[in-house]
């Protein structure tokens, strides 16, 4: 079964840091369940070979296990984690790097009518799908190429080629499509998304951004929320938070320079929004991220 090949290929060629030698392709392994974590999904393919990965996004949540694949189009804040996993049976799971630019050479040289119709409307940013066989068996001979390295250069494009097609004519078709399209309400979304984290922490007007998306503020809001499923505003606040979330974790001590830093004029607010994301304050949450380090500052109530 192309699966339980999948499995030990993953197993045997996992790193700690997840890379590989096939550009674009990472691997994934987890040894036991982890907590609840946020992070970001974005502009990728992840293929689950064994065991089961939830998260959350904003209000909805999505579930997946072996077999099964999740897209993403755009950079997501989610809170993510492996629920099921051990060292016997590990969590495996296979991801590559979307490129507009891969996607849409495909599409240019495919025949429209070997493509199924396109969706009405914006596509979400994010979905989940069951792996076809066809789809499993292409990403099987990508990572296959890891026990031959000398053929990586040549036969690794190909192939990344094939599993873009594979997922074209899938059920994210109108996803992928709209993603390799410049002019498509997807990619205008996407470059507001990547302008609101290139300046999370300004201040924006979200008839300024609209308007560099080339839409109306109604069509801009509609069509952000179908695509990241919460506002510009909400978007900022969570990338904002996971900011400084890394900030903090090399930085424990200075609270209230990090809120500003990140965008916040009121350390209150800051933590009170902290708190609500990451279940718990700044300085508490610095401290378990960072253990060995000391957080000099005296307490500040306002600051967690």
């Amino acid at each position: 079964m192309p699966l339980d090949e999948l499995r030990h290929l993953l197993a045997r060629h996992a790193r700690r840091d997840l890379s590989s030698p096939i550009d674009d392709v990472r691997i994934f392994r987890a040894d036991r369940p982890n907590p609840p974590t946020p992070t970001t999904y974005g502009k990728v393919l992840a293929l689950v070979a064994q065991g089961t990965k939830r998260f959350a996004l904003n209000d909805r949540l999505y579930e997946y296990h072996a077999g099964q694949y999740v897209i993403a189009s755009v950079d997501l804040p989610v809170t993510a984690y492996f629920a099921r996993a051990s060292p016997e049976e590990p969590a495996l799971g296979f991801g590559l790097t979307l490129r507009p630019a891969v996607v849409a050479e495909v599409l240019l040289r495919a025949d429209p009518a070997g493509l199924p119709d396109a969706a009405p409307g914006t596509p979400p940013g994010l979905a989940v799908s069951t792996a076809p066989a066809e789809l499993i068996d292409a990403v099987v001979r990508l990572v296959r190429l890891l026990d031959q390295p000398r053929d990586i250069p040549m036969i690794a494009p190909l192939i990344k080629q094939e599993i873009i097609w594979r997922l074209l004519t899938g059920e994210q078709s109108s996803m992928l499509r709209q993603f390799g399209l410049p002019d498509s309400s997807l990619s205008h979304i996407a470059r507001a998304v990547q302008w609101i984290r290139d300046n999370y922490a300004q201040s924006f007007r979200v008839e300024e951004v609209a308007q560099q998306a080339g839409m109306s503020v109604s069509a801009f809001h509609r069509n952000f929320q179908a695509v990241t499923s919460m506002s510009p505003i909400q978007y900022q606040k969570q990338i904002r938070l996971q900011r400084a979330r890394l900030l903090l974790a090399a930085n424990p001590g200075d609270i209230a320079g990090i809120s500003r830093r990140v965008g916040y004029e009121s350390p209150a607010q800051f933590s009170r929004e902290y708190r609500r994301l990451f279940g718990g304050p700044p300085r508490r949450d610095a401290a378990r991220l960072n253990p060995h380090a000391r957080t000099n500052a005296p307490a500040n109530p306002s600051s967690g």
